[in-house]
């Protein structure tokens, strides 16, 4: 087994430049890119956004909170939500809402923060806990809304995703700036807890996958965008001095025709920005497939 405090860093020769894509949103965390190209986004006080392919932005709703990460469901198309403050949340595309969980299996939500979905709908969420506390879980819920606790205690469990064969689940630890890896089961079950990387810049918070299998993770406290290959190697892809472009960066999605295009919702401005990546693709998600 590869020994990961064994790695090469590096910067890039030339940093990928950023762009603003869409502005106006209310410190946007979350980011999802549909089907149709359409951005969905959320804001701190609760703001379910639709971003067109221009980068015009519409309010869909308010679900009061704060709202953390967001998937797009493979199985009816709708908007999954991580409210920190309330739990879980159902939103269909004309803006609709509820609460699709609270609990799983007597275990209170205490801070629902990132989603992803696997191809048979099965839902895997981040209870973040609080923070430094070590109080944090892995969840899976099925399409009713009934779940369990799949992993934990952890430290300030955060940014999931999974690999393109599902037989990997990625899970960022936030308080302890480092990236867990797990092995899955047929059946879903999470095996032994591997430390696939230590000391990724400051609060790591979201993540990606390319499909060549490297992963992206945006750095909320250093400002910062790390990739991190199969073999280990981390590369400093972003980086922003002034906190422009990228401004407490956490969640990131890939876009465009060839899924080449790094999107990132920066909650320390208002902004969405994006960059373009030459010769990458982005690994096509659950509801994308």
């Amino acid at each position: 087994m590869l020994n990961r405090s064994q790695v090469v860093e590096h910067q890039t020769n030339e940093l990928p430049r950023f762009e603003v894509f869409a502005s106006g949103l209310d410190h946007p965390e979350c980011l999802a890119i549909d089907s149709d190209g359409h951005i969905w986004a959320g804001g701190e006080a609760g703001q379910i956004y639709r971003i067109d392919p221009v980068g015009a932005v519409t309010t869909l709703a308010t679900l009061g909170g704060f709202n953390a990460g967001i998937a797009l469901s493979p199985l009816d198309g709708a908007l999954y939500v991580c409210n920190s403050k309330l739990g879980l949340f159902r939103v269909t595309a004309d803006g609709r809402h509820g609460l699709f969980a609270t609990e799983t299996s007597g275990h209170k939500i205490v801070c629902a923060n990132y989603p992803v979905f696997d191809r048979c709908g099965r839902l895997y969420v981040s209870d973040s806990g609080k923070w430094m506390q070590r109080n944090g879980f892995l969840l899976r819920l099925q399409p009713d809304g009934s779940g369990e606790m799949v992993g934990g205690p952890f430290g300030y469990a955060n940014g999931v995703a999974l690999s393109a064969d599902e037989r990997w689940l990625f899970m960022v630890e936030s308080d302890t700036d480092r990236l867990l890896r797990f092995e899955l089961s047929s059946d879903g079950q999470l095996g032994p807890v591997e430390v696939y990387a230590e000391s990724v810049g400051r609060l790591p918070d979201g993540l990606a996958l390319d499909e060549a299998g490297n992963v992206y993770i945006a750095c909320y406290a250093s400002d910062e965008i790390w990739r991190i290959s199969p073999s280990g190697e981390r590369t400093l892809l972003g980086w922003d001095h002034h906190a422009i472009l990228l401004s407490r960066p956490t969640n990131l999605a890939w876009g465009g025709a060839e899924r080449d295009m790094l999107y990132v919702a920066n909650l320390g401005r208002d902004t969405i920005t994006r960059a373009h990546l030459p010769g990458v693709c982005g690994q096509r998600l659950a509801h994308q497939i």
